[in-house]
């Protein structure tokens, strides 16, 4: 009789175990399936909305002001190419190398927080693409482990010319303000397409912090970092995508 029950008990114990397997297993099928569909949409369909314009508007409206999303979509080809080079030089300058992560950068933004210094990020445009049109803002462990699945998929299933223009179209690039042509609108009263060297160098400037930066306000510490840019724009080679 008590090797009955504790057989019983077995049997209960991996029929529960199983049961519990068929469905992390019907959830992991879920996730992967709808995940990839998301991506393969977006390489065709320009993504409508982002996690932090939401946010942004919500802090906005808990500090009693209205809300604001500047946004107009460009195709690629209609935005400058300084833009474009301009972005490239200050935020990722191996972009059309890596496979969506540069482990240099990487490892130097690891030490760097180790010992205590402002914090620094090693993010790819890539993996800032991923972040910003899928995911929520902040910092966690899980963000970044789902950020690096992302960058993954884009790196797959997009092409390089594709994750740059989603990438200057959804960025924030001041109070309200997302992509290269409502900041090139707001900044300089033209269409990014028409954007000079300088010109575009300031707004990637600001990119790291840009309700903080604004091109129309540049300090002498922006400006060094424009030149920096200009610097690195003249010695990039042609963006061959």
């Amino acid at each position: 009789m008590a090797k009955q029950r504790k057989n019983a008990a077995a049997n209960q114990k991996k029929t529960s175990w199983n049961r519990v397997k068929r469905i992390l297993g019907k959830v992991l099928i879920w996730f992967f399936a709808t995940t990839i569909l998301w991506v393969l949409i977006y390489r065709f369909v320009n993504p409508p909305i982002t996690f932090l314009m939401v946010e942004r508007n919500w802090e906005r409206k808990a500090a009693g002001k209205t809300t604001k999303m500047e946004k107009t979509w460009v195709k690629f080809d209609d935005i400058s190419d300084n833009m474009k080079r301009a972005a490239v030089s200050a935020e990722d300058q191996l972009f059309l190398k890596h496979i969506g992560f540069d482990v240099q950068a990487i490892e130097k933004a690891f030490e760097n927080n180790a010992k205590g210094k402002a914090k620094t990020g090693g993010s790819t445009i890539s993996q800032q693409t991923a972040k910003n049109v899928f995911l929520w803002p902040g910092r966690s462990y899980v963000r970044k482990a789902f950020e690096a699945y992302f960058t993954l998929l884009i790196e797959v299933l997009w092409s390089k010319e594709r994750i740059l223009e989603v990438y200057l179209n959804v960025i924030e690039m001041g109070d309200g303000i997302y992509g290269a042509e409502a900041a090139s609108q707001a900044y300089y009263g033209k269409s990014c397409k028409n954007l000079s060297r300088a010109e575009a160098a300031l707004i990637a400037a600001c990119f790291p912090n840009p309700i903080r930066w604004n091109p129309n306000k540049a300090t002498a510490y922006i400006k060094k970092r424009q030149y920096w840019i200009m610097r690195n724009m003249r010695r990039l080679g042609p963006l061959d995508f």
